[in-house]
């Protein structure tokens, strides 16, 4: 036999792997969102597929991305960071029109 050959090492592939329901593709995650607009906030809750990203959540709820800081907790993320967990976001309109 000849090395690179698939035959004759008796070894047997592992079976495939089994994923947690909560990581499975085309999972759902909930996501908490408050938008803080001058001294007051207003709270949503959407359902939405593992990986959809904080831009795509902002432009379902009517929000500019691009005119929005979001943060988890303190911290700012980037629009463009995908959401894999159920989380709570804090949407901080950064300009007003008139």
């Amino acid at each position: 036999m000849h090395r690179g050959s698939s035959k004759g090492s008796g070894e047997t592939s592992a079976g495939p792997e089994i994923l947690p329901l909560s990581a499975s593709p085309g999972g759902r995650v909930r996501v908490e969102i408050e938008v803080a607009r001058a001294g007051r906030s207003s709270v949503v809750t959407l359902e939405v597929p593992a990986g959809t990203t904080v831009r795509t959540l902002l432009r379902q709820l009517g929000q500019a991305p691009e005119g929005s800081a979001v943060l988890v907790r303190d911290t700012p993320i980037s629009l463009d960071t995908a959401v894999e967990t159920d989380i709570r976001l804090t949407v901080v309109p950064t300009f007003s029109g008139g």
